[in-house]
């Protein structure tokens, strides 16, 4: 499963604050697309099927659906706010190859 570092915990507990929405939960997906084959989807959800995945990390529950688990086991979240690098970025050891853009995997 997908593991989130303490800064991407802590960032997304604030966006999720921030919303102000009881319930909140951030999903992550992998979808069909991108420049390389598969491309990562992250956002702020309510609703959660049966089938999902859900689970906690620190004070953050995080939904990830059957198929994309499987893409995402090992995984980890990161976020990073510096002069050269800003945002989540996702370190995937199950994609065999990346694009420049680092959204999309293959």
């Amino acid at each position: 499963m997908i593991t989130l570092t303490d800064t991407a915990k802590t960032k997304v507990k604030q966006l999720i604050d921030q919303e102000g929405e009881e319930g909140l939960a951030l999903r992550v997906a992998v979808r069909p697309g991108g420049c390389s084959g598969f491309s990562y989807e992250m956002f702020f959800d309510t609703d959660v099927s049966p089938e999902d995945v859900t689970f906690e990390q620190g004070d953050v529950r995080v939904i990830v659906d059957p198929s994309s688990a499987q893409l995402l086991a090992g995984a980890e979240l990161d976020y990073k706010d510096g002069l050269d690098q800003s945002g989540f970025a996702i370190t995937n050891p199950n994609a065999q190859r990346s694009c420049g853009c680092g959204q999309s995997f293959s």
